[in-house]
This record gives structure tokens, sequence and C-alpha cells, in this order.
């Protein structure tokens, strides 16, 4: 069984969530948000039944502070860390991610994301693509899904259902199906291929950590697909002329909330969205991207 624990992110409900999956070997956690959110998972972990101390796995998406900042506070209760090869030395060794974080957040880091301690590297299991693990009855399968960050996996519950962390996007209730698009790892032809590893797959069910489950999988991907391209292809210009990111942001902002608008989705919804996939970092993370493949092409 899988329970969808929403972390109330900045006492944002619908924002970040974090999934608890019953086993014949106790409860597993998919993600664990923010260390900020730690004290809200723990008291909803509490009324699903369980203590803290009882999840010995906690699987990790990526490692961006929103899904996995909160992962050291359980490998101190004991649990082993699963995560991407290349996320490991972050996780044993925050300080570098910390500080790069800090400056853009500044001030802000200990509200938004609170602390990131190092977890012991015999606690950090690396998985290579395709590569399982049984927990109990539960199987859970390592999708290296790159294109939103280089260290990222889909897990695969099972057959028929996936945690996509971001490579599957953002979708607020029922609204728009956006791609989160930061810095520094944006690479649009490998989020592509994610895409399509996913359409592959059996899927019966597909849990995004923004947010909740998915109903219409094939719809969504292909809704996905499309924001991907078309945010990409309007922030193009703007690089070639070599626009300064801040001047995007009225632009691309309108430009958003009119597709948000175009959709349906209610204003009340607009923050929502903002908390979970800031426009600002879309900017940042689509400018560098067309910046490496400038420079890859100059290469060639």
């Amino acid at each position: 069984m899988v329970h969808t624990i929403d972390l109330e992110f900045q006492s944002t409900s619908s924002a970040i969530a974090a999934f608890l999956v019953e086993t014949s070997q106790g409860p597993v956690l998919v993600e664990t948000g923010p260390h900020s959110c730690f004290s809200v998972l723990e008291t909803k972990i509490n009324e699903i039944g369980y203590k803290t101390s009882d999840i010995k796995h906690v699987f990790l998406t990526h490692i961006h502070f929103d899904h996995a900042g909160a992962a050291w506070a359980f490998a101190e209760q004991g649990a082993a860390i699963h995560l991407h090869p290349r996320g490991k030395k972050h996780m044993v060794d925050p300080s570098k991610l910390y500080e790069s974080a800090k400056r853009i957040y500044m001030d802000m880091m200990d509200v938004l994301w609170g602390k990131l301690n190092p977890i012991p590297e015999n606690q950090v299991i690396e998985h290579l693509d395709s590569q399982y693990i049984v927990v109990g009855d539960t199987k859970f399968t390592a999708w290296h899904t790159p294109g939103h960050a280089v260290h990222h996996i889909a897990w695969q519950l099972n057959d028929d259902i996936l945690f996509a962390g971001d490579v599957a996007g953002v979708k607020i209730k029922d609204g728009m199906t956006v791609a989160p698009c930061p810095p520094p790892d944006i690479n649009v032809e490998d989020w592509l291929k994610s895409i399509e590893l996913m359409r592959g797959l059996p899927l019966k069910e597909m849990y995004l950590t923004h947010f909740g489950k998915v109903d219409d999988i094939s719809k969504h991907l292909n809704d996905l697909e499309f924001c991907l391209k078309d945010w990409s292809q309007f922030i193009k210009p703007f690089f070639d002329k070599g626009a300064d990111p801040k001047e995007i942001s009225e632009p691309f902002q309108k430009h958003v909330q009119q597709q948000l608008i175009d959709f349906g989705v209610p204003e009340a919804d607009f923050p929502i969205y903002e908390a979970a996939n800031p426009s600002w970092m879309s900017i940042y993370g689509l400018m560098r991207y067309w910046k490496k493949k400038a420079e890859a092409e100059n290469k060639a």
C-alpha cells in the first residue's frame, strides 16, 4: 500500500510529497522532503501507525533538497539510503551541495530547507540502471532517468507503479503538467529519452513528488513533453541575443501564467505551482542548457 504524505512545505498543501510504502518487512520511504518539513513528516508517519525509526530503507529519486534534504535524519536512526551513484558523494559530504545552494538562497536556507548533515558512507547504497532490490514482498527497480538531474532515478515498485520524482514533471491537483528545469543539469535530449523510457514501462500508477498520483499516465507524459519543448524554445531567442536572465523573468512568468490560465488552473493554485517549481529557476536552468549545448556544438 502506498501512502502519499503531504509535507505542507512552507505551509502550502500539495507542493511536496513523500511516500510511505508498506511491505512485509515494515515501512519503506520514497523521498524525504527537506529537513525543514521533518516534524510534519514524522507526525504523519505516526498517524499512519509507524515511527520514523521503523523505516530501514529510504529511496531517493535525486539529491535536491526538496527530495532528499531529510535523508540524514533517517540514516541517524539506522536507515539505508538508496540513490544514484552520482549522488552518493554529496550525501556523504554535503558541504559543496549546501554551499552551492546557500549562494542562491542565502539567509533563507534554514527556513526553506533546514539542516543537511552527512550520512555515513556504509549507509548510502548506490544503484545501477535497472538494478533492483527486494524488501520483504516488494521489489524496487532503479531506472536512471536523466534530464532534470544527471543523478535522477525513477523507482519502479513491483511491476506497475512508478515513483517518478521530477523527471515526470509537476502537476498540482488537476492542473497543467509542467517541466521543472532548475540548474545545473537540465538536458532536454536526455529528458526526452527518459520520457520514452517511462512510456515503455507497464505502469498502472505513477506518483509525483510534486504532487501525488497521476490518473492518465499517457496524457501526462505527452503534456510534459510539450511543456519541456515549449519552455526550452521560449528561452532560446533570449539566449541567442545574450539576454540577462533577469530580463526574461517577466515575459517568461507571463507566458507560464497564460498557459496555466488557458488550461483552467485557478489563480489560487498559482502559488502552489511556484512553490513546487519556481519559474526563475527554470529560466536559469534552460539558459544554462542552451549555453552548454552551444559550447558542445562549437567544440564539435
